[in-house]
């Protein structure tokens, strides 16, 4: 596919340090958009990406003011926002009887109450520009009850009643907003899950970044409220 519009773009992600975040990076560094990539530790991403239009930096979805300084940082850049990419997020698995309550809190708190502040503030400046673009990666545990994903769950389906509301909120004022939601994905984000499940038959991270790049060269007069992204025998 032809993504000639992706070219300076100014695009920001959240979560560009692995996964669907990081693949994404890749694929519109390769395509010479504008990005800030935002992790807590830039380290990699500043070794990796190295064109002038990327600008990797610091933030902590969990701290405000973090989020806030991201934003005027992000801004003072490139002096404009056209995307937002919420791709950060923390998941643990178990029964929710058995779930620790620190993780709970935990995936709320990055998944969901991230998701929020990132909205808020940029969605302030989208609404200020009149113009822009947010794309929430959302997961299926957003629409349907999985057995074990509790915590994670719920974190998620409060992301996708987060995001149907900005819709409702900012589609008058230019804003384009997309929920996306992939089943099972091949990423790192499997490494710290204990017994690892199979990701042979998981979606690729670079599949998504590509779906995510096809929405961001749709034109203004179209909007995807939803996109569900599949692996080939179901969500796992």
């Amino acid at each position: 596919m032809v993504y000639s519009q992706l070219k300076e773009k100014v695009v920001v992600i959240i979560g560009a340090s692995r996964g669907i975040g990081r693949a994404t990076a890749e694929l519109l560094d390769q395509h010479e958009a504008n990005l800030v990539l935002g992790a807590r530790d830039i380290t990699e991403l500043g070794q990796q990406f190295t064109r002038k239009e990327v600008y990797p930096l610091e933030i902590d979805v969990r701290d405000e003011e973090s989020v806030k300084h991201f934003v005027d940082q992000s801004v003072k850049r490139f002096g404009r926002i056209d995307v937002l990419i919420n791709a950060a997020g923390v998941g643990t698995f178990s029964s929710v009887i058995d779930s620790d309550t620190t993780d709970f809190d935990d995936m709320l708190t990055v998944n969901l109450r991230g998701t929020y502040l990132s909205c808020k503030y940029f969605g302030k400046q989208m609404k200020q520009q009149q113009d822009g673009q947010i794309l929430n990666l959302v997961s299926i545990a957003g629409n349907t009850a999985l057995a074990g994903g509790g915590g994670y769950s719920a974190s998620k389906f409060g992301v996708l009643g987060l995001t149907k509301v900005l819709q409702a909120e900012l589609r008058t004022e230019g804003v384009r907003i997309t929920s996306v939601l992939p089943g099972a994905v091949n990423s790192s984000f499997w490494d710290h899950i204990h017994p690892k499940p199979d990701v042979e038959n998981m979606i690729p991270a670079e599949s998504i970044a590509e779906h995510i790049a096809f929405l961001l060269c749709q034109p203004k007069q179209s909007v995807v409220d939803e996109i569900t992204i599949m692996p080939p025998e179901g969500i796992l």
